[in-house]
């Protein structure tokens, strides 16, 4: 049988031109909004699954999550291949065979533990920013290595996080390829729509989501402000912390079911918040955690718990608290709370806290990117948005509500009884 030309209809736009003629592995497309970067992906896999020479070769588009996949490149996969003679398409697994072997399929970062276990050619991780960074470094990262596959980064910015960090090593790498795109330099959207936004969005929107600054703040981000100051400080406030062995440690919890548990552990010094250590797992049983507590070997402070982890489960009819103590742990159960006070609460003492920059690595870029969610028709906020940043922030707000101020001795008032008594 010879070879079958096929012609999918598509035509990359010029800015997009050193993404497909790349030779690097690995790489970081910095984008603004409607310039086609998820358009430009998708073709980029369909043409590396229809020409890998690999056996059964396996290529992935991960969104933040898996609706959004649906949402944003479902159609733009079937479409373009559409043209392919003996291509298959399976709408419940979001996924398209092609003729030789090739496969293009989407996946949810929200539920990346479903990737474990696959092995992939080549990927692509569409608004990186919105994902919890585990999804690579422990499950994706790994599924490329047995077959050498390569991975490209797409997105547009939302502060300092770890799409950032990805766009730095690109940056920095010769071995990576990078492209930022800005609205001002690609000629992609008509300068009068360009000053039309300039003047619809705030300063900051517009520098983030169309010259793909890094530096404008995240619309709604509780603490980013915070902890960047923090680090930008003379000493920073995060670095290395080291644990003080006279002090006892205090572990707060945000207890996930059928998702992750955070635990934050700190040592109060004074008026110091000293947060040395941060603990997150998901899909294990509740010894697992209280394994990971003792294993570090410190003396700790009765378990800080929110007001749920009194209730019993049905399966074992005990509740968290006896299980923990079971463990010999002690506990301390917190009354229930206003989540927004809670946010507040979090916010006066931010400017008070060192944080240990390695080792609470994962939930310091958690509390970062957790904000509130938009309604953006009506343009209100409506509370935090519960996604994989909330475990952090929850367990880091009970910690704060937790935290009692130190007793101040003050010295005793002289007695107004002198020399010269009452009268003086």
């Amino acid at each position: 049988m010879g070879v079958q030309r096929v012609v999918i209809p598509y035509c990359p736009r010029e800015p997009f031109k050193p993404f497909h003629n790349r030779q690097q592995r690995f790489g970081a497309i910095v984008a603004h909004r409607r310039a086609g970067k998820t358009v430009s992906a998708i073709n980029e896999l369909i043409k590396a699954a229809l020409t890998c020479s690999k056996p059964n070769p396996r290529f992935a588009y991960v969104a933040p999550y898996f609706a959004q996949a649906k949402d944003v490149a479902w159609s733009y996969v079937k479409h373009y291949t559409g043209v392919i003679p003996g291509a298959e398409v399976n709408e419940s697994e979001l996924r398209v065979d092609l003729p030789g072997g090739g496969r293009v399929r989407l996946y949810g970062a929200d539920n990346y533990d479903r990737l474990r276990g696959i092995y992939l050619d080549g990927v692509v991780l569409d608004e990186f920013a919105d994902m919890d960074p585990r999804a690579w470094s422990e499950v994706i990262r790994p599924a490329l290595s047995d077959r050498q596959g390569w991975a490209i980064f797409i997105g547009t910015p939302k502060g300092q996080n770890a799409f950032h960090d990805i766009h730095l090593r690109a940056e920095s790498d010769p071995d990576w390829f990078s492209l930022v795109l800005r609205a001002s330099q690609t000629g992609l959207i008509a300068d009068e729509e360009l000053e039309s936004l300039r003047a619809e969005l705030s300063d900051d929107e517009y520098q983030r989501e169309f010259e793909c600054s890094f530096d404008a703040a995240v619309e709604g981000a509780y603490y980013a402000k915070l902890i960047n100051a923090a680090a930008d400080e003379t000493p920073s406030r995060i670095g290395r912390v080291p644990i003080d062995p006279i002090l006892p440690v205090h572990a707060a919890f945000d207890l996930g079911i059928g998702d992750a548990t955070a635990i934050w552990l700190a040592q109060f010094h004074g008026r110091e918040i000293r947060l040395v250590d941060y603990i997150e797992n998901n899909g294990v049983a509740l010894d697992w955690y209280g394994k990971a507590l003792k294993d570090r070997g410190h003396t700790y402070e009765p378990l800080i718990l929110p007001h749920d982890a009194q209730a019993r489960e049905l399966g074992t009819g005990k509740s968290r608290v006896e299980m923990f103590e079971a463990m010999g742990f002690k506990t301390r159960v917190l009354p229930p709370s206003s989540v927004e006070d809670g946010i507040e609460t979090v916010r006066r003492m931010i400017p008070r806290m060192w944080i240990d920059g390695d080792k609470c690595a994962a939930g310091l870029q958690a509390i970062k990117q957790y904000r509130a969610r938009k309604d953006e028709k009506r343009r209100l906020t409506l509370g935090p948005l519960h996604d994989w940043t909330s475990h952090a922030a929850d367990a880091l707000r009970y910690l704060c509500l937790a935290y009692q101020e130190p007793m101040i001795k003050r010295p005793r008032p002289q007695s107004q009884v002198g020399s010269y008594g009452w009268m003086g």
